[in-house]
């Protein structure tokens, strides 16, 4: 039975519901149990903005609250994924990952090639994404380039209540290395969910509006902006499809391609930074595998190439708005 709840709730649902089905799902963080021993226990907001209040008491045995070190603690994730658990690792900020890097760029994402195939690393890292937040440059990025570009890391962002949990399910039953980002921003945004649980395959992207006149693709908080300008575009004529990639490696690109052929025009909206981006991935593959499809050159919506700004107005103006994808669409139907 499905019922409208938060994002939030989604990943918290999932969580819960995994913990239980398999003893070997266990979590680690900092503060996700408020101290265990502690008088906070009893009243843990479970983490910083309480996405696991409440789990600690059902599962007692597979919450572990860690030291302030994303090395240490993603390090051990990784090691008790090579021995038979599956870890669920939160950072509490995806800009964290810099300090933990090696374990998973040299370490979980290599041990499958490395030893011909026969080893598994099912571990999840959890974080949250993203600008919109006014939590300042070090806490509002969104790396999804970065980690892409890792062979062996699977990467999935979504961008609604339903899909985070279906994605999150998926991902812990995975058996290799995932990145789990959770946009900020969306945590209060809410969805029908079933309660039952139930996995959404990777790498398959999801078209949330049809349309015959041009191709919006992104992911994250930019679905919901980019479903914005598609309404704006519609009350001038104009029929815009959007794609949700929902996984961004594994990256379907055969929805991305189908879709061009039929709209002949292309809008890649990324709340990463421009260069090197997904967007930018995007653009490349299609003028690679359909540029006769093209009746117009492909346009890309990013921030600036900068740090995310603290101040709330400049905040606004970085961040891509549903009038820029907008505008970005008319300029593809003037060829």
């Amino acid at each position: 039975m499905a019922r409208i709840i938060s994002m939030k709730d989604a990943v918290n649902e999932a969580l819960d519901q995994e913990m239980t089905r398999d003893p070997t799902v266990i979590m680690m963080g900092e503060d996700i149990v408020g101290g265990t021993g502690a008088a906070g226990e009893e009243d843990a907001w479970g983490g910083v903005l309480g996405v696991s209040k409440g789990l600690y008491h059902k599962h007692p045995n597979q919450m572990i609250d860690t030291p302030l070190s994303e090395s240490a603690y993603v390090g051990a994730a990784v090691g008790a994924a090579t021995a038979g658990l599956r870890p669920v690792a939160e950072l509490m900020f995806i800009d964290f990952i810099g300090v933990c890097l090696d374990q998973l760029l040299n370490q979980a994402a290599k041990f499958r090639y490395m030893f011909g195939g026969k080893a598994e690393t099912p571990v999840v890292i959890r974080a949250m994404c993203g600008a919109g937040f006014q939590a300042a440059a070090q806490h509002s990025q969104m790396l999804t380039p970065m980690l892409a570009q890792i062979p062996g890391l699977k990467v999935v962002c979504p961008s609604n209540a339903y899909d985070c949990k279906g994605l999150l399910i998926q991902s812990i039953r995975d058996n290799d290395p995932v990145i789990f980002l959770e946009h900020k921003n969306l945590y209060a945004s809410t969805a029908d969910v079933p309660e039952e649980p139930y996995a959404i395959p990777f790498g398959e992207a999801n078209i949330v509006r049809e349309g015959s006149d041009a191709t919006i693709v992104t992911y994250g908080q930019m679905v919901g902006r980019a479903l914005e300008a598609a309404a704006m575009l519609a009350r001038d004529g104009i029929d815009a499809e959007v794609i949700d990639l929902r996984t961004i490696s594994p990256l379907d690109m055969d929805t991305i391609l189908e879709s061009v052929g039929n709209t002949g025009r292309l809008v890649c909206v990324d709340e990463a930074s421009p260069r090197c981006s997904i967007a930018a991935d995007i653009a490349a593959n299609v003028a690679q595998d359909a540029f006769d499809d093209l009746k117009a050159p492909i346009r890309m919506v990013t921030p600036p190439h900068a740090p995310v700004p603290f101040s709330p107005a400049l905040e606004d103006l970085y961040i891509p708005s549903a009038a820029a994808i907008a505008e970005a669409v008319r300029k593809t139907m003037e060829h």
